[in-house]
């Protein structure tokens, strides 16, 4: 026994299991931290990827649209009886048979 009324050994034990608690409380820190990095890092990303995404449809609405819009308009400035009209009036519709025959 030493001084304190403590077994020599016993303060071994003491000191090796607090060695051991404070190993495990640093492990789970270190691994909570990393956690906590990655789940951060997914919501950065998660955003980012959704925001490319938005800007894509965004993006590819507008093309379409506008080329669509186009389209319209200028067929319907042009004349009506003339080759190029019966030229786009045929071709959508054997568009339009092709699409349906699939």
């Amino acid at each position: 026994m030493d001084s304190m009324g403590t077994t020599v050994n016993g303060g071994a034990l003491d000191d090796q299991a607090m060695r051991s608690v404070a190993d495990a409380v640093r492990d789970a820190s270190k691994t909570a931290t990393e956690h906590a990095s990655a789940v951060k890092n997914a919501i950065v990303e998660n955003g980012l990827m959704r925001s490319v995404s938005r800007f894509s449809y965004t993006s590819a609405y507008a093309i379409s649209f506008g080329i669509v819009y186009t389209a319209v308009f200028v067929t319907q400035w042009l004349p009506q009886d003339n080759p190029v009209m019966d030229g786009f009036g045929d071709g959508a519709r054997a568009a339009m048979d092709s699409l349906k025959a699939n």
